[in-house]
């Protein structure tokens, strides 16, 4: 399958043939706008933007809001189309929609961009990050954007959920680096939050996670072309990016679906054996893959974000399970039991916080081939847990 620019989530949802790419939703982007943003580390962000999406009607008291969290390498476009001649929905089209398990003839649900979004140079994403221009300046904020935190993103969505005159959540819900904004608003801000879904997910990033994220950008700082990340007026470094969306895609997917993926693979191929420019077929399918997602991606962008998951503890400022103390929300964790990248004992530690400290916790694993990517594309499996969370009191 040849990948084109804005074609990667298309084909990888058709490799993992989960969707149908039928949708009752039509969506659209809309902005939010904050002047002047202070971060969790005390510095200033001027003019910031956020992109959101939303879907179903905010009822008369604006009670029945449901938000929805992204995962690293996503966006706020969590369900629906933007048209309906678009080839695939949003990531969890599954689970939301009428009469789906996050039913929006029931719920308003939003979902908001991250800070730094990793999709820079999607059209469809219009959101602050190192990428876009510093008002002081007139050129683009490269390393001069200051580091950011889950507790930013949380912060920016909260302000966003504020000036729509909405002071309390129905239930938050994210995976994978979602998953760390839904805790952490549970965690911070707990009398917005009765309901808390953590997919795919943890309560703070541990040393060996912290290591592993860290993996992901070392092959951009080392492209020449990324130049300490002052590269916007030069050719980007296309090369480093590459080979870090590499290792990302890999370690979100299980063995197995790579191997099924790969049917023809050899481990004696004529190619690799003739020549050491060459590379086994699979390399090529996973750089393929690659390749066409570093098109509408930026490279400082995913350091920023690399850094924002390994900065995370949810509360930020006490240890886990003192943490978990603070949350007055039903918390429902939902890891993946063959995820690599955020392996379930990461779900289980806030979960068995939380339960040691009186809460009320439930954990549900979705148990499929696909690794990490089991909490986007196989999210159906645990639908009616989820409907049946949602319901109650």
């Amino acid at each position: 399958m040849r990948l084109t620019q804005g074609k990667w989530w298309i084909a990888l949802m058709l490799l993992l043939h989960t969707q149908c790419f039928a949708s009752e939703l039509l969506t659209q982007k809309q902005r939010f706008d904050i002047p002047e943003f202070t971060t969790f580390g005390g510095k200033t962000i001027k003019q910031l933007q956020v992109g959101y999406e939303s879907y179903g009607t905010l009822n008369a008291d604006k009670s029945n809001v449901v938000l929805i969290t992204h995962f690293f390498s996503g966006s706020s476009h969590a369900a629906g189309k933007y048209q309906p001649e678009d080839e695939a929905p949003g990531y969890w089209d599954a689970i939301i929609g009428p009469g789906k398990a996050i039913d929006t003839n029931k719920f308003f649900v939003l979902s908001v961009d991250s800070l730094v979004n990793f999709n820079a140079h999607d059209p469809n994403v219009i959101t602050t990050g190192p990428a876009t221009i510093n008002p002081d300046t007139g050129k683009p904020w490269g390393l001069a954007f200051p580091v950011v935190t889950i507790r930013d993103f949380v912060n920016v969505q909260k302000a966003l959920l504020e000036s729509l005159g909405i002071t309390k959540l129905y239930a938050v819900a994210g995976p994978s680096m979602g998953s760390m904004q839904a805790l952490e608003w549970a965690t911070t801000y707990p009398d917005w939050v009765p309901r808390m879904i953590s997919v795919i997910g943890a309560g703070q990033s541990d040393a060996w996670t912290v290591a592993a994220l860290e993996q992901w950008g070392l092959p951009i700082k080392l492209d020449p072309n990324w130049n300490n990340g002052d590269y916007y007026s030069s050719e980007p470094p296309l090369a480093g990016l590459t080979t870090g969306l590499m290792l990302l895609t890999q370690q979100a997917l299980y063995p197995d679906f790579i191997n099924s993926s790969n049917p023809q693979h050899q481990s004696l191929e004529e190619g690799p054996l003739a020549d050491i420019h060459q590379s086994h077929q699979v390399v090529n399918w996973l750089r393929g893959m690659a390749q066409a997602r570093a098109k509408v991606t930026d490279a400082n962008h995913m350091l920023y974000l690399i850094r924002a998951s390994q900065l995370f503890l949810a509360g930020q400022d006490k240890p886990l399970a003192e943490a978990m103390q603070q949350v007055k929300a039903k918390t429902l964790f939902i890891p993946a039991s063959h995820d690599l990248l955020l392996m379930p004992y990461l779900a289980e530690q806030p979960h068995k916080a939380l339960l040691a400290a009186g809460k009320n916790s439930t954990l549900v694993p979705i148990v499929g081939p696909m690794g990490h990517l089991d909490g986007v594309a196989n999210i159906n499996q645990v639908a009616e847990q989820i409907q049946r969370f949602l319901m109650q009191d």
